[in-house]
């Protein structure tokens, strides 16, 4: 089989880019290679949903503000006979709380903020205290509230996006990729492990956690980790006023969900690797801890359910990678090492990359930063507004 495009990876990320590489005038044919198209380990569906403009680099908060506007207008962008997925959008807020160690860093993100049109609001531990009695704010030097901000379902999007790419003339395949083939110093072609072989002019590895492992393939050196993390859904029986999202930038990240709460607390020492067992004592000894503290009305609370998922963490500064391969194959393109932020970037995602296979370069959002290139050069370009 031959096509234009090869996208090796089917989540989000990867259906976004197919999405926006369809429905271009001179539209590629793109086929999708996802092993396990029910997703049952895939990062996507695991994820907590969130979407905000809470971010320290001018390019991750432009890039919240063009995605969010696809998700209020997801009706349009990915119906398909007249019919979108609900993507339950809940518009509630998101707010980051930062004790006095990282207040500095968290009045210099909302300066960057604001100044790209973001509606943010700066709380000092009285305001916030006012705006959400139930939190404890007595270790609390400032927050910052992006009362426009919220969570969907990440399940709803990546459907709708895939249906959609899909209806544009997307060929989705269920096979799992076991080598590339190039020729001439450029990417050819793949491999699937059932045999068949899919013939390509441009290569895209949009493989999330799974996205190190297919480099290796070509010899791409890529420091982009599985690096797993839980979720946990508890319920009490207690009065909260409606809370937004709530992130500590100390590490404790919470928010409303149906009749409970979801919080987790990420471990940054969590060896990496491909790991999907749960400790069910974490939630005990590390989780309620920082969530009781936090909101002191969840001193008691029944735990419902835990699971986990994985980050494509980037070891390098925790902030995306996009774009071709610098120094190597010119055609193999890489999307990955979103460090947990894929989802609420991936229709922004999804417009870079289309712009870079057909006009060889970022038009509406220069994204150069996050290119391959401050890999070769050992030059991180960090994130700090990261939970």
């Amino acid at each position: 089989m031959k096509v234009d495009v090869v996208i090796v990876g089917g989540g989000v990320i990867g259906s976004c880019i197919a999405l926006y590489l369809a429905r271009a005038r001179r539209a590629a044919r793109v086929a999708v290679i996802e092993p396990d198209p029910t997703y049952r380990l895939a990062s996507t569906p695991r994820a907590s949903g969130g979407f905000r403009r809470l971010f320290s680099r001018p390019e991750n908060i432009a890039m919240s503000q063009y995605s969010i506007a696809f998700f209020d207008n997801f009706d349009n962008e990915a119906a398909v006979d007249g019919y979108a997925p609900d993507l339950g959008i809940k518009r509630q807020g998101y707010l980051f709380i930062a004790q006095a160690a990282f207040q500095p860093q968290l009045e210099r993100n909302y300066q960057t903020q604001r100044a790209l049109g973001a509606n943010i609001e700066l709380l000092d531990a009285a305001a916030l205290k006012r705006r959400f009695p139930s939190l404890e704010v007595g270790d609390i030097g400032a927050a910052a509230y992006s009362p426009e901000d919220g969570w969907l379902d990440p399940n709803s999007l990546l459907q709708g996006v895939r249906k959609k790419a899909a209806a544009l003339g997307a060929l989705y395949v269920e096979d799992r990729v076991t080598h590339i083939r190039s020729e001439g110093g450029r990417a050819a072609g793949v491999t699937l492990e059932r045999g068949e072989s899919v013939d390509c002019d441009v290569l895209i590895n949009a493989a999330g956690a799974w996205a190190r492992q297919i480099c290796k393939m070509v010899g791409m050196p890529l420091p982009v980790y599985p690096m797993k993390r839980y979720d946990h859904y508890f319920e009490c029986n207690v009065d909260v006023e409606p809370l937004p999202y709530v992130k500590d930038m100390a590490r404790l990240a919470m928010r409303p969900e149906g009749k409970g709460f979801t919080a987790g607390v990420p471990n940054w020492d969590e060896p990496r690797g491909f790991n999907f067992d749960i400790d069910h004592s974490y939630f005990e000894s590390v989780v309620w801890p920082a969530i009781a503290h936090r909101v002191p009305k969840f001193q008691a609370v029944k735990l419902k359910s835990t699971w986990c998922g994985l980050y494509d963490q980037n070891a390098l500064d925790t902030n995306m990678i996009l774009g071709p391969w610098v120094g190597g194959l010119p055609n193999f393109y890489v999307a990955a090492g979103f460090s947990g932020h894929g989802l609420m970037h991936a229709p922004a995602v999804g417009r870079a990359m289309a712009e870079l296979v057909y006009q060889g370069g970022f038009q509406t959002l220069d994204l150069s930063n996050m290119s391959y290139q401050r890999v070769v050069d050992d030059t991180p370009y960090p994130e700090q507004g990261i939970i």
